[in-house]
């Protein structure tokens, strides 16, 4: 696990080798300064040798000066190297998470990722930071500390060795019952954002049904949980400065009181006894073994806040879309000739129901289908396995002839665009949403595009033309602009296959004619599949699919389809009359 961490570290290595080297040369400097106090105590201040005070005095300065020096050049990288790891991780991450398929992002939600990519990380940063500092100097003052004061005194440095087993199993205990909250608590952060997200993307929904204290009692709910179990581990770890202290107070008091006895006895002559220069450095090593055990706490309190953390993180890492590209992939497909044999489909391997139930359709390439059915009926998933944004579970889907699953996946896709009821526009201006269809398409291509979709004539009107600023999710169009922008973005792939879900929901039937005949005349070697709610969208069709529980129930041509399928007859004349009454 930490391994898979650590190669998120990549140019940083330098710096976040030499931060360590950096803090043991300052902890060095530090473990010599009591050393040489107590020289400038017993050798210059007692015996009142100026000439001693002086060059000893100019020696702790010398020293201090450099632990200044290394001591910033050590916090420098460390700061560096902390970011320079987190922003890695956070592409890793984000990489990774491009190649999932959409049962991958499923299984882990948005708003998990979300926060994984963010709160996730910034832990982790705080921890490598604390790990390449305090993680190195703690230990290595602790044992030299203990060296040079067992030199002084062994009898009085034993006071160490007694209070060191009493602070780690202090520290454990406190440590083994936090862990399991903060592995709560971020699962709880997966939820708060989920809330955030639903409540904002839904916010017309919410202010239209006057539903804002319920979606405030739901955030609160658990934002409480959060600060209930925050709390709860922040008593826990509350423990652990209480104990320091009093490890830190038992033995500055047993230093004073056994070192002062032998100082008095031996009359403070350090050939007999301890001298007052010795049992300073006694205090003061002894200060830092105490210190570098509390640093060493709170690197354990970090750490065990981000061990939830790096759980989380590496989850992402280690996860595999399960839609790979075979070896030896191809990547030329031949046209947009489509067949389905024996298709059955489901989202879970376990579903007590398959999603399609043994599906066989052939289309060839540049007809155009339509698919009606149903709310439920499965549209929707039997053309997105074309993409193969899906595997099928059993049977095969061919496009030009060739299994998707022997394609390389990019190629694939790249031939066959979909244009979804609730496409996405993206913060940007028009031209650079048109471009996700092709990055170097020209502004007389994009206006023939839109001309296609009928979308030119309402950019035109705009004052910035296509040059005008979408916002996020496009919320300053409408429902209708949109889809037509979308329908446009789609067209620049210049696809063998074309696949509108639903897509003209939004636009009214003569715009919706208007598109569908620019459709005919411009792009008539492309394969269009179209699923629609109006039959007037579709009775044009080459053939029409209706579909009713996840099989097909009829196909056939529109006249074909009014004598043979009783579910076709009767959503045909259940509009046509819908229509006339309305006249």
């Amino acid at each position: 696990m930490v391994r898979k961490l650590l190669a998120s570290v990549r140019e940083f290595k330098r710096r976040s080798i030499m931060t360590p080297v950096y803090v043991i040369i300052v902890a060095m400097i530090e473990i010599l300064i009591p050393t040489v106090m107590a020289l400038l105590i017993d050798n210059g201040i007692t015996k009142g040798d100026m000439a001693q005070v002086v060059r000893i005095g100019g020696l702790l300065v010398a020293l201090a000066a450099l632990a200044l020096f290394f001591g910033i050049r050590g916090g420098t990288d460390a700061a560096i190297a902390s970011s320079g790891f987190a922003r890695n991780l956070r592409k890793d991450m984000f990489y990774n998470v491009q190649t999932f398929s959409f049962s991958n992002i499923d299984k882990f939600s948005t708003s998990s990722i979300i926060t994984r990519l963010t709160t996730d990380v910034t832990n982790v940063q705080m921890a490598y930071q604390m790990v390449l500092r305090l993680a190195v100097r703690a230990p290595f003052m602790i044992i030299f500390a203990m060296i040079f004061s067992f030199r002084i005194d062994r009898r009085l440095s034993m006071i160490f060795l007694a209070v060191i087993p009493v602070l780690g199993v202090g520290l454990w205990l406190i440590m083994s019952r936090v862990h399991p909250i903060f592995v709560r608590v971020f699962r709880l952060y997966d939820r708060l954002n989920r809330t955030v997200e639903e409540d904002l993307l839904g916010i017309r929904v919410v202010k239209s049904y006057n539903r804002q204290s319920y979606e405030q009692e739901r955030f609160e709910g658990i934002s409480q949980s959060i600060y209930e179990d925050f709390s709860k581990a922040g008593k826990r770890l509350a423990f652990n400065m209480p104990l320091m202290q009093a490890c830190l107070y038992a033995s500055m008091l047993l230093l004073s009181w056994f070192g002062a006895k032998s100082i008095i006895a031996s009359g403070n002559d350090p050939a007999v006894g301890l001298s007052t220069g010795e049992l300073a450095s006694l205090i003061t090593y002894a200060m830092q073994i105490l210190m570098s055990l509390m640093m060493l706490s709170m690197v354990f309190v970090m750490i065990t806040i981000s061990r939830a953390s790096v759980e989380r993180i590496v989850e992402i890492l280690d996860e595999k879309s399960d839609l790979v590209s075979p070896v030896n992939a191809i990547t030329h497909v031949a046209d947009g000739s489509i067949e389905f044999d024996h298709v059955t489909f489901s989202y879970s391997r376990n579903a007590d129901k398959p999603v399609l139930d043994d599906v066989s359709i052939r289309i060839e390439s540049g007809q155009v289908v339509g698919i009606l059915g149903g709310t439920g009926s499965s549209k929707s998933s039997l053309v997105q396995l074309i993409p193969r944004l899906y595997d099928v579970v059993s049977g095969s889907i061919k496009v030009g002839g060739v299994d998707v699953r022997n394609y390389d996946l990019d190629a694939l896709r790249n031939q066959v665009a979909m244009v979804l009821q609730k496409n996405v526009l993206f913060s940007g201006t028009i031209k650079e949403n048109l471009r996700w269809g092709d990055e170097n398409a020209t502004d007389d291509e994009m206006k023939r595009a839109c001309g296609i979709a009928q979308a030119d004539e309402f950019i035109s009107q705009f004052p910035d033309g296509y040059d005008t600023y979408i916002e996020q999710g496009g919320a300053n169009v409408s429902g209708g602009q949109r889809q037509r922008l979308c329908i446009a973005r789609a067209l620049l792939k210049k696809p063998k296959v074309l696949i509108f879900d639903d897509s003209t929901s939004a636009v009214d039937t003569a715009t919706d004619s208007r598109i569908r005949e620019g459709l005919r005349t411009h792009i008539p070697g492309t394969t269009k599949i179209i699923i629609a709610q109006r039959v007037a969208s579709v009775q044009n069709a080459d053939q029409i699919i209706v579909m009713d529980d996840g099989k097909i129930s009829a196909i056939g041509t529109h006249g074909e389809l009014l004598r043979t399928s009783d579910i076709y007859r009767e959503v045909f004349e259940s509009q046509t009359k819908g229509g006339a009454l309305h006249a």
